[in-house]
């Protein structure tokens, strides 16, 4: 319920009654002392003013005054006065970004140092960095598309991949803008945002251009086109850096071909930038993609207004110590009364009563999570999901499992399959993720999880399978039973293994090429 006067609103209106109520009380308080009032009844009213001997007051404040000013303020107060409207700190610098890399070879070109796709992927370094705490996504696109991360806001784990990224990695030739739309609206359905998508590339192919605004006709998605490249072109280069020649011998040149870009800005109904040696560029990047966040988002979100209650409750302490005076006094059993029922613990009193008097243990987990303090907040979460999510992040897998195992949902599942590739039972990781995908069909990360474990679930196959079988020359034991020692040594391998298994990702050109061949020869969605 809202009322509005003019620039100021009241959140809570039905609290003003109670200022109605202290604004008459000094007349009730007036009429109760009268006492030529009440005796008129009962005494002949010509002899009343002989009888009554009525002392003269020289205090003109008093106690009852003071309780009628706090009655008004306080009822204010808790009415929440506002006039300023409650823009979340997300609206401004979280709004979420997908982009889009072009991998054709044409990014192979030296116009822009040291390649275009090079200056790109540095770019965009800075791009993940400015943008720490944000949810970004990212495709690669050539003649095909496909996910390379689904939404994320790790900017380690999303570099990692970008500079994994190579115009090697997709063998389909052209620039198929529409599969990425595709992508990325699939993307945006189940983040259930409105959000951008930034598309990097040096050109365009004009003959896949129209219907592209039917794709994005219905969407919150807002394309934005990131030129790379220069109007003379370049030379390209092969994956050992030599220069490529045509079919005359001479070098190759990447094309740029600036009217398509026009064209396909104008066709998406997209600003189109280029890429700057300086941060203009990112400045522009995020200037549009807030700026459509915040008009999308205002469509569909209720208006919130910034309470602004709290600032009377210095003039209410103010009235509270003027009170205190020679003369006055005060009735302390109600209010001893109030505050012994609010402070008695509901629960047997712990470490911290004063906080569990106030706080649930879930409402402390919450916080312990905000402050990123993962044991603690493991510890205090009654909630089995909250508690499974902060074991994990505190790399308490063993509680972070049990805890998960007792829940049906897709995001226990998902959980679920992150800690048994961690500990390498890509067999159980599968079938997890499979139960998380089945509860909910549209989840990126758990399909991009299963795609990894099974990736690392055929390396491990293969590599048994192609291990050789070598005989040792000569075998020694030692003379006394039971003295021998057993020492782990960690290869090459397992040490590579590891570290990437930190981000459940495998070697990420490898495995990018890998899956990339494998969704375009079958033609099934990533």
């Amino acid at each position: 319920m809202e009322i509005n006067l003019g620039d100021l609103h009241f959140l809570r209106p039905l609290w003003l009654l109670v200022a109605l109520l202290g604004a008459l009380l000094p007349l009730i308080w007036r009429h109760s002392r009268n006492l030529q009032q009440r005796l008129r009844g009962n005494i002949a009213e010509h002899l009343l003013p002989h009888l009554l001997v009525t002392p003269q007051d020289h205090h003109r404040l008093r106690p009852v005054h003071l309780l009628c000013a706090v009655l008004i303020l306080g009822a204010i107060a808790a009415a929440g006065p506002t006039w300023e409207q409650d823009r979340p700190d997300f609206l401004e610098n979280r709004a979420p970004l997908i982009v889009a890399v072009d991998l054709s070879p044409s990014m192979d070109a030296n116009d822009v140092q040291p390649t275009r796709l090079e200056a790109a992927k540095h770019k965009l370094h800075d791009l993940t960095q400015r943008r720490a705490g944000a949810r970004t996504a990212l495709i690669a696109y050539a003649g095909s598309a496909h996910l390379v991360l689904p939404p994320t806001d790790d900017p380690a784990l999303l570099d990692t991949f970008i500079q994994a990224l190579g115009t090697g990695l997709i063998d389909k030739p052209g620039k198929d803008v529409g599969a990425v739309i595709d992508q990325a609206k699939r993307l945006l359905s189940a983040e259930k945002t409105p959000g951008s998508l930034l598309l990097i590339t040096d050109g365009a192919d004009t003959a896949q251009l129209a219907g592209l605004d039917k794709q994005l006709s219905g969407s919150q998605l807002q394309v934005l086109v990131l030129a790379v490249g220069s109007a003379d072109g370049g030379i390209l280069h092969d994956t050992n850096g030599q220069p490529r020649t045509d079919a005359n011998g001479r070098p190759a040149l990447g094309s740029f071909d600036q009217a398509a870009l026009k064209q396909l800005a104008s066709a998406l109904d997209a600003p189109l930038g280029s890429l700057t040696l300086n941060d203009d560029d990112l400045d522009w990047v995020e200037l549009h993609a807030q700026q459509h966040f915040q008009s999308a988002s205002a469509e569909q979100r209720e208006l919130h207004w910034k309470d602004a209650g709290y600032w009377l409750c210095w003039p209410l302490l103010l009235l509270a110590l003027f009170s205190v005076r020679k003369g006055w006094s005060v009735n302390w059993m109600p209010a001893l009364a109030l505050a012994v029922g609010l402070g008695w613990p509901a629960a047997p009193a712990q470490a911290n009563a004063l906080t569990d008097a106030f706080f649930t243990r879930d409402q402390q987990g919450r916080w312990a999570v905000e402050h990123e303090h993962w044991p603690q907040a493991a510890a205090l979460f009654v909630d089995p999901y909250w508690k499974g999510v902060a074991a994990y992040h505190a790399a308490d897998y063993d509680l972070a499992l049990a805890t998960f195992a007792r829940l049906e949902t897709p995001q226990a599942y998902f959980y679920l399959g992150n800690i048994y590739v961690r500990r390498f039972k890509f067999d159980e990781a599968i079938a997890a993720y499979e139960q998380a995908l089945k509860l909910q069909p549209q989840f990126p990360e758990a399909t991009a999880n299963l795609a990894l474990a099974q990736a690392l679930l055929k390396d491990t196959d293969s590599a048994e399978k192609n291990a050789p079988e070598t005989k040792p020359d000569e075998v020694k034991f030692d003379k006394a039973p039971g003295k021998g020692q057993s020492k782990a040594v960690e290869t090459e391998q397992a040490t590579s293994d590891a570290l990437w298994l930190q981000n459940l990702t495998t070697s990420p050109a490898k495995f990018l090429k890998q899956k990339f061949s494998l969704q375009d020869q079958s033609g099934a969605k990533p």
